[in-house]
């Protein structure tokens, strides 16, 4: 099952989001080279990002592909003891750590941006974790204003601002956000169809 973005307007290509397969790990670690040197996203670049990009937590990963490359990638996770996210929303929703399941590994190529592949993404990524009966969580470095901008626009909770000690980086201020209990999309931004094609 293929998801695509509706709407796409004067012939250009139609983002499609699919489940990872593990031969898509190599573009999507070339992928994830060019966000870093850009953005420095990852903020420590991992030895070996294949494995970075499938711990053992996860649950499922996705990509997008547009025109035939993959542009896209996101990832759920259970949520691991050393998450904050999970922690600080259970405490307040009065719910266990292990009901939540924290979205993880979101990146878009620099050229691929501002099509609305980020909030596909997220899309797919909240649905299969309210499919599974958890509410989505996540946290991220407070630089990266563009992401927390995502999450704002789409309606997700900031739930505290929080320091984090990253080996070998130092100190870290990290954004940690819950979703809406509710699915939240902006108007007019972006719609999501299925189709059944691969």
């Amino acid at each position: 099952m293929k998801i695509e973005s509706a709407g796409a307007a004067g012939g250009r290509p139609v983002p499609q989001v699919r489940r990872r397969a593990d031969h898509d790990l190599a573009a999507c670690a070339g992928v994830l080279a060019a966000v870093h040197e850009r953005d420095g996203y990852p903020v420590n670049w991992p030895d070996r990002p294949g494995d970075w990009l499938a711990p053992p937590s996860l649950l499922s990963a996705w990509v997008v592909e547009l025109d035939g490359r993959i542009v896209g990638h996101i990832g759920l996770c259970r949520s691991d003891e050393d998450d904050v996210a999970p922690r600080l929303w259970s405490t307040r929703a009065g719910g266990r750590t292990d009901a939540t399941a924290v979205v993880c590994r979101l990146f878009v190529a620099p050229a691929a941006r501002g099509r609305g592949i980020g909030a596909l993404l997220m899309a797919q990524a909240v649905g299969e974790a309210r499919e599974r009966g958890l509410h989505p969580v996540l946290d991220v470095v407070a630089s990266d204003t563009a992401a927390t901008a995502l999450y704002e626009q789409l309606g997700w909770e900031l739930l505290a601002t929080v320091e984090r000690q990253w080996e070998p980086h130092g100190t870290v201020t990290l954004r940690c956000y819950a979703a809406p209990t509710a699915p939240a999309w902006p108007p007019g931004r972006t719609s999501v169809t299925t189709s059944n094609e691969g």
